[in-house]
């Protein structure tokens, strides 16, 4: 080793005298900012037996769509919503029923022939009329009272006249006048007590006053039902051939019966064989006994 080198080698080395920072330049450079430091990593969570927990790798991200369906299916129903549900569905049955009901009555009108809608008119115009003459004999009643001297005597003459129409209704007395017979022949068997009892009803509805069904006098508290081979009134069981004989204005009687499904063509299609007879002069002659009420009491009295 040389001389001059064993002098350099001894010589305590002499750090550099620092500088003081430089000051920004008027120009405005920037100032370097520090490099970023990366974020520490989160720790593992610790797993309640201390080993670490194993990471699952995510899976696919679900669209839009899939979260839809999965919150629509499978339905979470409460009690209150199927209680709902199960009355909108019979609110809904119902108005179906009603619609297909009209319907059908529409029908049956729209495909009757043009001398059908004019017997159903002509029916409806006498049933009008037939009230209108009710109310202008009410009104003179009322006016003959009302003008008459002795009241008291065209009161009892009323009472008497109003007396012997209750009884014709309540079927205590006999009765004669204008109306039809009706036949039911019934080969088959196949007609029921329900099927009398549509003829009855309709029949009061034309304007009957009296009917009589093979002797056994028809009123407000009369019952039809079926009774083996036969049929029953009243509990009074009768055979075929059915017999009415009905006291009222021929003229609405007998086009009630015979309406586009009415009475007379519901009995055609179980093969029975109806006919019905007009006359000036029909005999009411079968009687109810009176009964006396267990507890109605005149309020006259």
């Amino acid at each position: 080793m040389s001389e001059h080198e064993h002098d350099e080698s001894t010589r305590p080395a002499v750090s550099r005298p620092r500088t003081a920072p430089e000051e920004p330049s008027p120009a405005g450079l920037r100032r370097e900012l520090p490099a970023e430091v990366p974020a520490a990593e989160p720790a593992p969570a610790a797993t309640p037996s201390g080993e670490d927990a194993v990471r699952e790798p995510a899976g696919p991200e679900e669209t839009g769509r899939q979260r839809l369906v999965k919150g629509l299916w499978p339905p979470r129903i409460t009690r209150a919503q199927l209680i709902v549900a199960l009355l909108l569905f019979g609110l809904g049955f119902g108005l179906a029923v009603q619609v297909a009901s009209n319907s059908d009555g529409d029908s049956a009108l729209r495909g009757a022939r043009q001398e059908d809608l004019v017997r159903i008119l002509d029916e409806l115009d006498d049933r009008t009329e037939r009230l209108e003459d009710e109310k202008q004999g009410l009104e003179k009643q009322r006016d003959e009272l009302e003008n008459s001297s002795d009241q008291a005597e065209e009161a009892r003459k009323q009472t008497i006249e109003k007396e012997r129409q209750l009884g014709v209704l309540a079927g205590t007395v006999a009765a004669q006048g204008p109306g039809i017979t009706m036949n039911i022949e019934d080969p088959k068997g196949t007609v029921e007590a329900d099927m009398l009892l549509d003829a009855v009803q309709e029949l009061r509805a034309a304007g009957a006053e009296a009917i009589q069904v093979n002797g056994v006098r028809v009123v407000a508290s009369t019952y039809l039902t079926d009774s083996g081979s036969g049929i029953a009134v009243d509990g009074n069981k009768i055979t075929a051939p059915y017999r009415f004989k009905v006291i009222g204005k021929p003229q609405d009687l007998e086009p009630a019966l015979n309406i586009p499904g009415g009475v007379v063509q519901t009995l055609e299609k179980e093969q029975a064989t109806v006919s019905v007879e007009r006359s000036s002069k029909i005999v009411v002659d079968a009687l109810r006994a009176v009964k006396r009420p267990d507890y109605a009491r005149s309020s006259s009295q």
